[in-house]
């Protein structure tokens, strides 16, 4: 496939996410509501963390059982993606002091970036079946990712549900978290690197630890634990679907 065609391809699974963003509109204030949003969010990074990590993980359980040189590299790559995903929100959120509205919209932001690490290794996917003339692999990658980078949009309208909230923010979210699905097209066109998918994986798993915990303690403050187990169970399920079918489609 022509690598213009290509990039349209990649644009389209990653900015299927702005179907997903209108959520952040709703003006719903009862604390249960937000709790149920809140907690879809959870259930939705909960599942994106274990897929990302089973795939950071797969490349270096893989070189450990054939004897691989590459093991220590990958291995490396592994702890140091992780450790950095996860300390450097850490260390960027003691040094950011924010009101109430504007936290709002910083957690949707890093949520947004750690869904972005992990659509940059999706784009991988698809850049690379495509450079491979694997057409029907690419169309279908194409659908599904897009399909799921709306039900991951959800989790990053959640924590801006019953806030005012601007399209800057909305679309400055959709950026960072579609984005990198585009790029990652490019790279996975260009050439194909395992010890680059390890990497943004590992970052992307490292960020999600952060932000579902800051998910966990916006989902205390608003008392509604009932509420809180069934979006859950509800976000978690309806990640799980959508890979389901992208399973299903062949992706």
């Amino acid at each position: 496939m022509a690598f213009t065609d290509t990039l349209v391809l990649g644009a389209i699974a990653g900015f299927t996410i702005f179907l997903g963003l209108p959520v952040a509109g709703l003006r719903t204030t009862a604390p249960r509501y937000l709790a149920f949003l809140n907690a879809i969010a959870i259930g939705i990074l909960l599942f994106l963390f274990v897929e990302i990590m089973h795939a950071a993980a797969e490349p270096v359980e893989e070189a450990l059982k054939e004897g691989s040189a590459a093991l220590s590299q990958l291995g490396v790559l592994l702890v140091l993606g992780f450790g950095l995903g996860l300390l450097s929100l850490v260390y960027y959120t003691r040094r950011v002091v924010v009101d109430p509205t504007a936290s709002a919209a910083r957690l949707a932001l890093l949520i947004a970036a750690g869904i972005g690490l992990h659509n940059f290794s999706e784009g991988l996917a698809i850049g690379s079946s495509s450079q491979r003339g694997d057409l029907t692999l690419a169309l279908t990658l194409v659908v599904g990712f897009g399909l799921h980078n709306i039900t991951e949009a959800f989790g990053i309208a959640a924590p801006l549900a019953g806030r005012p909230v601007g399209w800057r923010v909305l679309g400055l979210a959709g950026l960072i978290a579609g984005g990198p699905t585009f790029f990652g097209t490019i790279v996975g066109y260009s050439f194909t690197s395992e010890p680059l998918a390890v990497l943004f994986n590992a970052l992307a798993g490292g960020a999600l630890v952060f932000v579902i915990g800051e998910l966990f303690a916006a989902g205390r403050r608003l008392s509604a634990p009932t509420w809180n187990g069934w979006g859950l169970t509800a976000g978690f399920f309806a990640a799980l679907l959508t890979d389901f079918a992208l399973v299903a489609a062949g992706g």
